[in-house]
């Protein structure tokens, strides 16, 4: 019975480990410096969120520990988002608030994402989805090249072992610019 205390979340370090995964991938230079991501907290929330994303299309199998190491994987992200806002002095009062705009916003943009991918439909559609979140324009510069980037590196990450991804190790492709 005690040892049930000290017993590892195999889920949870999984979660973990992708989200950090997520961002250090998120965080990338050629993002912001040649598909001129705007290097902003938006922006960079906006990486972030479409990094997680495609991660989490591997985690939605019916197995159980898949479903849990996603459920993991998302409250690590918004626990981070939290910890977050705090560090940047949003009152105790709002940060909830925000949070949930937060989350409204990722279930938003994963619905878009998703039925560009999962319809094959044109690059172009994604394009734009992405111009509008990322950019604030359907048009912008980068977006084409930055839907691009997210269909190679969902059929990347859809190429890797479900199995492995829910024991938080996954890869992305290299992350080439277009200069």
């Amino acid at each position: 019975m005690i040892l049930s205390f000290f017993r590892k979340d195999v889920a949870l370090e999984a979660g973990e480990a992708l989200y950090a995964a997520a961002v250090e991938q998120a965080r990338s230079a050629p993002l912001y410096a040649d598909f001129g991501v705007p290097d902003t907290v938006e922006g960079r929330f906006e990486m972030i969120v479409i990094h997680v994303y495609l991660i989490l299309r591997c985690l939605r199998e019916d197995t159980p520990r898949a479903k849990k190491t996603g459920q993991k994987l998302f409250d690590a992200m918004f626990q981070n988002m939290d910890d977050s806002l705090r560090e940047l002095g949003v009152g105790d009062l709002s940060v909830g608030r925000k949070i949930r705009t937060m989350a409204e916003n990722f279930y938003g943009r994963i619905k878009a994402y998703e039925e560009t991918l999962t319809s094959k439909a044109a690059e172009q559609d994604l394009a734009k989805s992405l111009g509008r979140n990322v950019y604030g324009d359907e048009d912008a510069k980068g977006s084409s090249d930055l839907a691009k980037y997210v269909t190679k590196t969902a059929a990347f990450i859809e190429a890797q072992p479900a199995a492995r991804i829910a024991g938080g190790i996954v890869q992305f492709p290299e992350l080439m610019g277009t200069s």
